[in-house]
């Protein structure tokens, strides 16, 4: 049976992605820093039939991180289908003296990404087929601070590993989301109260939308129309324009934060 990884499995796109693939047959290995929450997923799928591993990891510790991609790289237990979604919101302002968050933020978001993908990249071009999903955002592809620099680096990373690895049978996708349902912005403290209805997505519905899009081979997937409208009207305009928008989007958030 395949195997697939999921970081930060136990909650979020990532429960999301661990339901649908276990619902699909896969095995699962799930990585979260959460032992008890991970024991008590990993219990639920084990009940319907799955085998599942868990492993207590904090991605920005490094040696956490070297643990999952050795797991990644065991070539007697193989991973079919890598999925990099762990991650949270930055608040902290690019200004800030204390550069503590960003320095998780990076050793979580990016640096975790590059040694995990790049470890499930090797195994999977020696077998010739595998999958990795690397979690980006729609936030990218405007300029709203650190966490807009984190997933535009996510997204350009995942192009530049799919034409590294063009022709050897493994597929590698950016999943660009907007806003989801799922607890990530409650845990955050991120106000969503002025986000219209119309651009919020079902975390189930935007998982089964990205592994259509992994099958068919997509590099960068954006769900629904209207994101991808949106996000061909960011990646086209002006920069200026951008920068603009990016900049009210800010203003409103912070403003909302100190109320």
């Amino acid at each position: 049976m395949a195997t697939a990884l999921v970081t930060g499995g136990t909650s979020g796109i990532g429960a999301a992605f661990a339901k649908e693939l276990a619902r699909r047959g896969f095995d699962l290995v799930l990585v979260a820093r959460d032992a008890e929450r991970l024991e008590r997923e990993a219990e639920r799928y084990r009940a319907s039939g799955r085998r599942v591993e868990v492993l207590v990891a904090d991605l920005a510790d490094r040696a956490d991180v070297q643990r999952v991609a050795a797991r990644l790289e065991d070539s007697g237990r193989p991973v079919e289908v890598l999925v990099n979604n762990a991650g949270f919101s930055v608040r902290a302002r690019l200004t800030d003296p204390d550069v503590a968050e960003h320095d998780r933020a990076f050793e979580v978001m990016v640096r975790a990404v590059l040694v995990l993908a790049g470890a499930a990249a090797r195994a999977m071009r020696e077998r010739g087929h595998g999958s990795i999903v690397n979690v980006s955002s729609t936030a990218g592809f405007i300029t709203m601070g650190a966490y807009s620099a984190i997933k535009a680096w996510v997204t350009v990373y995942t192009e530049g590993l799919a034409g590294e690895l063009h022709g050897t049978g493994v597929r590698v996708m950016a999943l660009a989301p907007g806003w989801v349902h799922t607890e990530f912005h409650e845990r955050a403290g991120v106000p969503v109260s002025g986000i219209p209805e119309a651009l919020w997505i079902d975390a189930d519905h935007l998982v089964a939308a990205a592994l259509k899009d992994l099958v068919r081979g997509r590099v960068v997937s954006v769900p629904t129309v209207r994101y991808r409208s949106l996000m061909f009207l960011a990646r086209h305009a002006p920069r200026g324009g951008v920068r603009a928008v990016s900049r009210a989007l800010s203003g409103r958030r912070s403003s909302s934060l100190q109320s």
